[in-house]
């Protein structure tokens, strides 16, 4: 079953189960999906689609420092509620440890030694991590070995 065929089905039962909140995070993540699959057209794989989850629970979790940032804690809890249920539709990320491992050997087969590197030792650092850590935590994790 594919993610959007997940997304379809968990949201058919949320509805039956009347959960009002499952029920509308799902439907953005669908028309998130839908937007993509457009844009794409017959080139949409399910690599694309959990991208799009990816890209929402980064939106969300931005937010969410806007709202702290704001003393909006009644959306803080909202986001974070949001967060819960999207983040199950993605990989379990990387432990720091493992993501710390495949940072200092990609930099190493890359040739990165200097924050110059930064751009090129990123690009390939996710592309090994696909969408099991987050962009945040790579960059710390680079950075930390190119100082």
């Amino acid at each position: 079953m594919t993610l959007q065929e997940q997304l379809q089905a968990d949201m058919i039962t949320a509805m039956k189960a009347k959960d009002a909140e499952r029920v509308r995070v799902l439907r953005n993540a669908m028309s998130a999906l839908k937007n993509v699959q457009i844009e794409k057209g017959d080139a949409f794989t399910d690599d694309d689609a959990l991208a799009s989850v990816a890209s929402q629970v980064k939106q969300l979790k931005d937010a969410m420092t806007d709202f702290q940032a704001g003393g909006r804690d009644d959306l803080v809890a909202q986001n974070m509620a949001d967060v819960a249920i999207l983040e199950a539709y993605l990989p379990e990320q990387l432990a720091d440890d493992v993501l710390e491992k495949i940072v200092a050997e990609t930099l190493t087969e890359v040739g990165a030694t200097s924050p110059q590197d930064m751009g090129k030792a990123m690009g390939a650092v996710m592309k090994k991590v696909q969408g099991q850590a987050d962009g945040t935590r790579v960059k710390d994790a680079v950075m930390k070995h190119l100082q």
